[in-house]
């Protein structure tokens, strides 16, 4: 019986020992797309405002990387993150945006009041594009290169942090 007495102690060092190795090794919690390094999905989008032309998979695949930027006026991130979508475009990124669940004069308020990155905005009323994207919310962020390819997907609001990382991999999306 006096040699049995320890185990319980055992189990109670190798259950710490188990914990803060977990601990101290957390999982990746980086969420990626299934979506990355395949071709975006076909589709053809109406121009979300009258002013500025929709946007179609065949625009993704002219020659040239792209953002696509996918965003709400209603979404309060989206707000934040406007003016680096403008510091982007300001360095010469092509930036194409996918509205959702949005209305024209909705779409256009905010554009005047945070800026207009975009060379190509489609509506996404039903987000059908949104979810063959891969896409779960707004905003995100997907570089496309010139043939159509999905080679980088940023969750969540872009952040000054992300800002070199974006332009990163729109350079080697060349």
């Amino acid at each position: 019986m006096t040699r049995w007495r320890f185990i319980p102690l055992l189990i109670l060092l190798a259950f710490v020992a188990a914990v803060t190795w977990r601990l101290s090794h957390p999982p990746d919690t980086a969420i990626r797309s299934k979506m990355t390094g395949k071709p975006v999905p076909a589709f053809a989008l109406p121009a979300a405002i009258p002013t500025k032309p929709g946007l179609a998979s065949a625009d993704l695949a002219a020659g040239q990387p792209r953002l696509v930027n996918i965003f709400a006026s209603w979404c309060v991130p989206c707000i934040a993150e406007a003016p680096l979508l403008l510091a982007i475009r300001k360095d010469g990124a092509t930036i194409d945006g996918i509205a959702i669940r949005d209305r024209p004069e909705d779409v256009a308020a905010f554009l005047a009041r945070h800026g207009d990155p975009f060379a190509r905005l489609g509506a996404d009323r039903d987000s059908r594009v949104q979810m063959a994207f891969g896409s779960s919310g707004v905003p995100e962020s997907f570089v496309v290169d010139g043939h159509g390819l999905i080679r980088f997907h940023h969750f969540g609001p872009i952040t000054a942090a992300d800002v070199p990382t974006i332009r990163r991999e729109l350079d080697r999306a060349r």
